[in-house]
């Protein structure tokens, strides 16, 4: 059967010429392609940023019509501070600390961050999604190990992504993941339930 749709909201994203936010696949670098989600995840919060909210100062190109040049040539000043390595950017602090420093260097401090880890309740992650979006902020997103590997989530493991929007259903949240420039819709509550100690989690944005 159906379920109502109780709620939702998606935030306005932006395109790279065709490509529904950047696509990691396109790097010709294959260390960018293969481990550079969470530069990526960096690259999308500042343009999301610059133009909803008018920080410019986070993105060095107009923010409105973004070219793959633009895009590809910004992905590769924020990989100097979210490098890929072998395990990837593969806790919360290691983004907050490496995409903390571009912010100290690009001279704005109304971008603050607060870490949200996968230990939190499911209930938790819910409030904390629909809250974030709600107050128009997408909440880049951080995927260890997850038991259903061979699922929908395939592609999505051991990845950092954007979520950009909810769908609040009956026994459910779905959530707007971007990343490889594209969107799919997964159900948070198997996202959040990974069957796996070491836990990723959700980057919380205040301005």
């Amino acid at each position: 059967m159906k379920q109502t749709i109780l709620d939702k909201n998606e935030l306005e994203y932006f395109f790279v010429e065709e490509s529904y936010g950047g696509n990691q696949d396109l790097f010709p670098d294959v260390t960018m392609r293969d481990g550079g989600c969470g530069a990526i995840a960096a690259c999308e919060s500042c343009i999301y940023f610059a133009r909803t909210n008018g920080i410019k100062k986070l993105y060095p190109h107009q923010s409105q019509e973004i070219s793959w040049k633009e895009y590809h040539d910004f992905a590769y000043v924020m990989k100097h501070y979210l490098c890929p390595r072998p395990n990837g950017i593969d806790t919360l602090e290691l983004f907050m600390e490496g995409f903390g420093e571009y912010l100290a260097d690009a001279h704005d401090d109304r971008l603050q961050m607060e870490a949200f880890h996968g230990t939190h309740t499911y209930e938790e992650a819910v409030e904390a999604v629909c809250r974030q979006i709600d107050n128009a902020c997408l909440i880049p997103y951080l995927m260890l190990k997850h038991k259903n590997e061979k699922g929908p989530l395939e592609d999505y493991i051991w990845h950092w992504f954007i979520l950009a929007g909810y769908e609040k259903k009956e026994d459910d949240l779905l959530v707007k993941a971007i990343s490889y420039g594209e969107h799919k819709w997964f159900s948070l509550k198997e996202m959040w339930d990974t069957g796996y100690d070491k836990k990723g989690g959700m980057i919380l944005y205040h301005i």
